[in-house]
């Protein structure tokens, strides 16, 4: 964080100070981590005592004070930490993090939204752009309004960029976003059906993600997507500069002659006003060149040179977990766990990703439910299944009562030899269970689904276990 006194923090945040004089708050000085979490609190640290549904944070003050933190943004006096005292600690949270921003007048600020993609894409990013400096990024998928700002506070006086990811769950939520962090340059990957169930229609979601580049300055660049017709759409109106990427033939950033390897890792000729080249990325899936395209056409906006972008991203990897990670085990068994999250395009994007990759052995997919998906729960859970048994997929092991329209999709009632076997279980439990008596060395096994179903950690516990002999 930018060092700020606590009695800075008071007048920004409109609080008053309790536990403290005015005189010993003005030389007592915030400048480690901001943090909402008081098993996180550093050296420092300024603990954000939150309310919620399952635990107050206030509760929480003595453990963060243990942890190093030298003061608390409270709404109620609460002894154990010097303190500002706010009516509305999100308010109070929204406008620390926003001064933090305006007092860094050279940072560049990137924002990224979509219905699948964010978070690997800001890995990319983050990874790119700190060739030109000190970048901050988010730590896993901190996007949303608590989220964004313990993002914007990890930025220090020498901080050159900053990669903000963005999420929405309604209309307004991403403009919110944008008045904490205001971006000069907005990436729009995708628009699908992610949350569908709140949203209420696709049409929906793409009025949201559009707050992204409705956002941007005149001065402002807008990364769209050229191969989605929603986001395509976006730049009708926009007061900033536009800029297409994909393959579409009018991308600005476009790729061509795009192959993947035997281990499913893409690789393509970039055309762009900028340069030519060849590019060739050290990541698993098809779905990674959109999302490297987006990247090189950010990082050029943020002033880095062709040649400095394809360097770091040749190189470049997730930083965060369970998105496409590839663990081969000692016994030859490749498993892809891509479990932290779901929704059709996602759930698409993995099984393509897997069907891509050249194995000796047999494909499996362990499919859990994706969940916020409304009245066409049942039908795009099908469409998985349908998917899965078309790539040609040997085995398709279902997990949990919601997504058992997967087997149904897969052909689960379909007696004849074609398809993929298919399997349903009731849990990750009964699924490890198979995996573990069932795969053979030199397999492959892909693990998907939404957080709740509990998967990544099925993968985790696969990534340990060896084949049977």
């Amino acid at each position: 964080m930018i060092p700020m006194t606590l009695g800075a923090v008071a007048e920004t945040t409109g609080g008053r100070l309790h536990g403290c004089s005015p005189e010993e708050a003005a030389i007592l000085l915030v400048d480690g981590p901001v943090v909402t979490d008081s098993r996180e609190a550093g050296p420092g640290s300024l603990y954000i005592a939150r309310v919620g549904e399952q635990a107050d944070g206030h509760d929480f003050i003595p453990g963060a004070a243990k942890g190093g933190a030298v003061a608390a943004l409270t709404t109620r006096e609460v002894d154990g930490l010097p303190a500002v005292v706010v009516e509305d600690e999100q308010a109070a949270f929204v406008a620390l993090a926003r001064h933090l921003v305006d007092s860094r007048t050279d940072l560049t600020v990137i924002g990224i939204t979509g219905s699948s993609g964010k978070t690997s894409t800001k890995d990319l990013l983050g990874a790119v752009l700190a060739a030109d400096g000190e970048t901050v990024a988010p730590q896993g998928s901190y996007n949303s309004e608590v989220g964004v700002p313990l993002t914007v506070c990890r930025v220090t006086p020498s901080t050159r960029h900053l990669v903000v990811e963005m999420g929405a769950r309604g209309i307004g939520h991403i403009e919110y976003l944008t008045r904490i962090a205001p971006p000069r340059i907005g990436i729009v990957l995708n628009v699908g059906h992610a949350h569908v169930g709140e949203f209420g229609s696709v049409e929906a979601i793409a009025r949201a993600k559009s707050e992204l580049p409705a956002a941007l300055p005149e001065d402002g660049v807008a990364v769209l997507n050229a191969d989605d017709p929603l986001v395509a759409a976006m730049a009708t109106g926009l007061a900033a500069e536009v800029v297409l990427v994909g393959e579409a033939e009018e991308a600005d950033v476009r790729a061509t002659e795009v192959v993947l390897d035997e281990a499913g890792r893409p690789s393509f000729t970039l055309i762009a006003p900028f340069g030519t080249a060849a590019v060739s990325l050290d990541l698993v899936g098809r779905h990674h060149v959109g999302n490297a395209l987006a990247v090189i056409a950010a990082a050029h906006a943020a002033g880095l040179e062709l040649d400095t972008i394809l360097t770091a991203l040749a190189t470049a990897r997730p930083v965060s977990r369970w998105r496409m990670e590839v663990t081969t085990r000692e016994d030859g068994v490749v498993v892809v766990n891509d479990a932290y999250n779901a929704n059709p395009d996602s759930m698409s994007a993995a099984l393509r990703s897997v069907a891509a990759m050249a194995t000796p052995g047999r494909r499996w997919a362990v499919l859990g439910e994706m969940l916020e998906l409304g009245d066409d729960s049942a039908v795009l859970h099908a469409q998985v299944g349908a998917e899965a048994a078309e790539l040609g997929f040997d085995e398709v092991l279902v997990v949990g009562p919601g997504a058992s329209p997967i087997a149904e999709g897969a052909g689960a009632d379909d007696h004849s030899t074609a398809g993929p076997r298919v399997r349903v279980v009731a849990d990750a439990d009964a699924a490890e269970e198979i995996l573990r008596t069932d795969l053979d060395a030199r397999d492959v096994v892909v693990l998907k689904s939404s957080r709740d179903a509990g998967l990544r950690w099925l993968g985790d516990r696969i990534v340990q276990r060896e084949a049977r002999t």
